[in-house]
């Protein structure tokens, strides 16, 4: 989806650089990649990378450049395969979160970059993965930070983007309904009961059944009905959201929602329309044209709320036409929803930002 995006910026930034988007079903791409020749700029996605490994490997290219690097911050997938077989005299990766969850993440990155700088994967782990992650080891940081940075260009906003208003961050913490607090109370209780049961082997056993129900908790806390149908107990972290949009299209805002539930965003967005006010909604079920079609929808200010899921526009939009942003429920990397609070907070922006971060007390 992102793909659309990159063309649409090129066609703004760079107008006499000539793109070819290469998508569509297999048949088309390949033919496409045929006839490429004659291009500037050759964009496609991680995904049709990897199915059109065997066309793209027979190009000699200038330049290499992959955005979103971290979608290859695990060296064993097929998408870091696929990207690592290009032949390029030069290679860029560009992405605001180098590091999402582990050390290992840089590795794979600088393994496409530039490959077998850092050696193999064990002689890494060993040098200064381990070192720096589990003995907190400074002289193995320090060692790491010298035969790395030379490589890094990182750009504070506030180097580069001399203009960019401020963003000012608010948690706001919502009192739950009363039905809704003794149904988290409950759930949590049965929860910790089973595991003060478990030993170590058991709990490993079934971690992924704990996970299902850690989130199923963060449900809960978000609005009851999105995991029990027969509940009409209400949410206050829905009644507050509500509140909070309808006084900031008062005050002539417009806002982007973000939620890792699409069922969630769902009644949000049926509560919004009873109220009479326009919204639109993307989660992974859109189709490309229709994202992009939502996206200059947003920009051209005709619609003031945005709800989006995620994991499905947190990253690559470009929406400065919004100076609300509200994260409805917390990720569980705060990386993640740094990236989504920046489709508002980019070049563009004229307004100051405000992001509220809703929590549920007592959780």
């Amino acid at each position: 989806s992102l793909v659309y995006n990159w063309e649409s910026e090129i066609n703004k930034f760079a107008p006499d650089l000539s793109v070819l988007t290469i998508i569509g079903d297999k048949k088309r791409r390949e033919k496409l990649i045929r006839e490429s020749e004659s291009y500037h700029v050759l964009l496609t996605s991680y995904d049709l990378l990897k199915r059109d490994i065997e066309e793209f490997e027979k190009i000699n290219f200038e330049y290499v450049i992959i955005d979103e690097a971290q979608y290859i911050k695990n060296a064993t997938t097929q998408v870091s395969t696929a990207v690592k077989k290009l032949t390029a005299k030069h290679r860029f990766a560009l992405t605001g979160t180098p590091i999402e969850n582990r050390l290992s993440d840089l590795y794979s990155i600088f393994d496409f970059v530039m490959p077998g700088y850092l050696a193999d994967y064990g002689t890494f782990k060993e040098k200064y993965e381990a070192p720096i992650v589990l003995k907190n080891d400074e002289e193995a940081l320090d060692r790491f930070k010298k035969i790395v940075t030379p490589f890094i260009l990182r750009r504070k906003k506030e180097e580069v983007l001399k203009d960019l208003p401020p963003k000012m961050e608010n948690v706001i913490y919502v009192n739950m309904t009363k039905e809704q607090q003794e149904l988290y109370d409950a759930r949590v209780n049965a929860l910790r009961m089973e595991l003060s049961g478990k030993g170590e082997k058991e709990f490993r056993e079934d971690r992924l059944k704990v996970l299902a129900e850690l989130t199923r908790i963060r449900q809960i806390c978000c609005n009851p009905d999105i995991c029990y149908e027969n509940y009409h107990g209400g949410s206050g972290k829905m009644d507050t959201c509500i509140e909070l949009i309808e006084n900031a299209i008062e005050g002539e805002h417009r806002i982007l929602v973000f939620s890792q539930f699409v069922q969630m965003l769902t009644r949000i967005k049926e509560e919004l329309q009873k109220r009479g006010i326009n919204v639109l909604m993307l989660s992974g079920k859109n189709t490309k044209e229709e994202r992009r079609n939502m996206v200059d929808e947003f920009q051209s200010e005709k619609i003031p709320v945005f709800l989006i899921s995620l994991k499905a526009g947190g990253t690559g939009l470009n929406l400065t036409a919004a100076d609300i942003v509200i994260h409805f429920d917390p990720w569980w990397n705060g990386a993640v929803q740094n990236q989504a609070t920046d489709r508002a907070h980019r070049i563009g922006q004229i307004r100051t930002l405000t992001v509220m971060k809703l929590v549920a007390k007592k959780t």
